[in-house]
């Protein structure tokens, strides 16, 4: 690991993988055998748990919490108190409990306190507004909002509503 900044607060586990002008800041935890990309910036508070795999050019925000089972592609944007889970049936007694994955496809952006219920596919260049609680797939250049998330519009590359194609 070359080139790469990690605040003395971060805890980083030895066998994670972190590439090439990564930036990781205050008291961020980064458990085992997780992936991050090159180029990335994951801000104070976070937490990165085993085996995640984020790509390159991401940057994920303070206080979110990604967890095991989600994969985030290159140029993916994770606003402030973003939270991912992995289990569909959360029960504190279960030790049979299984993860359940979620994938977060290139370029997409997920609004500040949003709730990514597991086992989803957050599509290509795909928004989340901030606040939102998704509980399904989200298409490619689509923008969902609300608690639950609904397609409100289609979006560009660059996250601009696209005229004549709205569901609102």
């Amino acid at each position: 690991m070359t080139d790469i900044f990690i605040h003395p607060t971060a805890t980083i586990s030895n066998d994670t993988i972190i590439g090439n002008g990564t930036k990781v800041w205050i008291n961020s935890q980064i458990r085992e055998n997780a992936e991050i990309g090159a180029n990335c910036i994951i801000s104070k508070d976070t937490y990165i748990d085993s085996n995640v795999k984020i790509g390159n050019n991401c940057k994920i925000q303070n206080s979110v919490s990604v967890y095991q089972g989600v994969t985030i592609e290159d140029d993916v944007f994770v606003g402030p108190n973003v939270c991912f889970t992995n289990d569909k049936v959360p029960r504190a007694f279960d030790l049979e409990w299984k993860i359940t994955p979620t994938l977060v496809k290139k370029g997409a952006s997920i609004g500040a306190n949003s709730t990514i219920v597991c086992g989803i596919i957050i599509g290509e260049y795909a928004m989340v507004a901030a606040g939102s609680v998704v509980t399904k797939d989200i298409e490619p250049y689509s923008l969902v909002m609300g608690n639950p998330a609904k397609h409100y519009s289609y979006i560009d590359k660059m996250g601009n509503k696209i005229e004549g194609k709205s569901n609102a």
